[in-house]
């Protein structure tokens, strides 16, 4: 993906990192069985974005309850996204961080 202005990065930052709770279109347990994207989402406890502009980093902070999926889950639907976001925020000349549980990704 190559951007050609601040606002399609922008746009895609907030686009991409959007895990949350709100997005699950079933709250059935039976149907987490089957629906990967309800199953994360679902254990989305937290997600947030900050940026730090004095060291040009912009960070996705999430807490996922690993009751509900392990983590890896996550990666298996959003490993893409975070690419996208990587090179949204380069474009931005800022870097992108990933922090999972209290734990650094990236």
């Amino acid at each position: 993906m190559n951007f050609t202005n601040a606002i399609s990065a922008v746009l895609v930052l907030a686009d991409k990192s959007d895990v949350d709770r709100s997005r699950v279109t079933s709250k059935d347990p039976e149907h987490f069985k089957v629906d990967i994207h309800d199953r994360v989402n679902y254990a989305a406890r937290e997600s947030a974005i900050s940026i730090d502009q004095a060291k040009k980093h912009i960070t996705l902070t999430l807490k996922i309850d690993t009751d509900v999926c392990p983590v890896i889950e996550y990666f298996e639907i959003f490993t893409e996204r975070m690419v996208f976001c990587r090179k949204a925020a380069k474009f931005l000349g800022y870097d992108f961080g990933l922090v999972i549980n209290n734990f650094k990704l990236l």
